[in-house]
């Protein structure tokens, strides 16, 4: 839900609750407004009555509503000296709506040529269910007005307000560490953007910063590692070789190399999965998977061999992807070599390309833990594996916009790339 909308359902909600109590208030007040009116054009026809009674005696022998507003029947002095106005609602038959409607009843009495007379008015009022019925249908039109005016103006005076924000955002998301493009701001006068410019900006090159450092770090320090590591191997080899050394030291000897050719490629394999996670392989091409597998099954047939381990190609279809090929290449050796790397001795590895994906399948006596699967340096590699290959591959799929998963079924191992 966007900020405008969000907005507007707070108010919405807000002003039933505000319209109601309102409504309340000025239900009360109307009506007693109206009572108070009617109490007063009473009073005001009690008067008229008396005063054209001592010009007309006459009027003094009305005792029935049907030909005015108003009686007058005779009382004692008793109940006229105890007697006090009074007003209040009653029904009246009304011929023209042949039903009972309700009325304002004035009840007084006056004094006439020592005579006592009551007198009792009337007037037509207002129906309360009438007046409940109108105002609610008022305050529903009153409602949707205002709520329409709040979406008309949020959606163009405050949009046009709110434009820096949004610009931000989209220049945001177009935004790359990589490229270290600078962001063009909105020039606005409201100054929470402009604090908000001014913060992420200043956040941005803040990252930039680290990114570029990061990045030189790593490339510095694999480089300088590399350089000592090669040294090391060559001036040891060179001695392995010249020197007349008893079997036990050169077994001692092959175990160093052993270690520092596991080091140089731990080394270059921590390079590539930093390289990979900052995003240094921009460059995309439309990727022919099916003649890229068939490339790196070539290149790996004579480890294959040496391994005792055959690899069979299964194509179902022909996919084809946008993506780096570099990283394409590096994810379908890891996986075709881990394969054949944890296969036994005299069985296969089996590539199938199907619709849905790539599958890896080698045979495999237990399962491997799902959790850990494709974490580094899960623990229990083998002696020349840097426990990094599947943690590669989970990167590069991630940063291809792929999947990579691993299911055990029938007593085979399947890693699977879904495009």
């Amino acid at each position: 839900m966007k900020l405008l909308n969000y907005t507007t359902t707070y108010f919405a909600v807000i002003l039933i609750f505000l319209l109601g109590l309102w409504a309340l208030i000025f239900y009360f007040e109307i009506l007693d407004e109206i009572y108070d009116s009617m109490d007063d054009g009473l009073d005001n026809q009690k008067m008229l009555i008396i005063r054209q009674a001592k010009e007309d005696p006459s009027i003094l022998s009305k005792n029935a509503f049907e030909d005015g507003n108003y009686i007058i029947t005779s009382t004692t002095p008793q109940h006229s000296r105890s007697f006090t106005d009074a007003y209040r609602d009653t029904l009246m038959f009304m011929e023209n709506e042949d039903e009972y409607e309700p009325v304002r009843l004035l009840e007084s009495v006056f004094q006439q040529n020592g005579q006592y007379y009551k007198i009792k008015v009337v007037t037509s009022m207002v129906e309360e269910d009438d007046l409940r019925k109108e105002l609610f249908f008022s305050l529903i039109w009153l409602y949707l007005g205002l709520i329409l005016t709040i979406l008309v103006l949020n959606n163009v005076l405050q949009k046009k307000a709110w434009k820096p924000f949004y610009k931000l955002l989209h220049q945001l998301e177009k935004f790359s560490i990589e490229k270290d493009r600078k962001i063009k701001f909105e020039t606005t006068k409201i100054e929470e953007f402009k604090l908000l410019n001014e913060r992420v900006d200043r956040l941005l090159k803040k990252s930039v910063e680290s990114y570029k450092s990061q990045k030189e770090f790593i490339e510095n320090a694999s480089h300088e590692l590399q350089t000592p590591l090669a040294i090391s191997i060559n001036k040891l080899e060179l001695m392995a070789e010249n020197a007349n050394l008893p079997p036990a030291q050169m077994e001692e000897l092959g175990t160093v190399l052993h270690s520092l050719e596991r080091l140089t490629r731990l080394n270059r394999s921590l390079l590539l999965l930093s390289r990979i996670e900052n995003r240094q392989f921009e460059a995309k091409e439309n990727i022919a998977w099916n003649d890229l597998v068939k490339q790196i099954i070539t290149e790996f047939e004579d480890f294959a061999e040496h391994q005792q381990v055959k690899i069979s190609l299964t194509e179902e279809a022909h996919i084809e992807h946008t993506g780096n090929k570099d990283l394409a290449g590096i994810l379908v050796s890891n996986l075709l070599k881990n394969a054949i790397f944890h296969t036994p001795s005299g069985t296969a590895v089996e590539i199938k390309i199907s619709a849905k994906g790539i599958e890896f399948i080698n045979p495999g006596s237990a399962p491997l833990e799902k959790s850990k699967i494709f974490s580094r340096f899960k623990g229990g590699e083998k002696e020349d594996s840097t426990g990094l290959g599947l943690a590669i591959s989970k990167a590069i799929v991630e940063k291809m916009n792929m999947d990579l998963t691993y299911n055990y079924t029938s007593q085979n191992h399947i890693f699977t790339i879904f495009f």
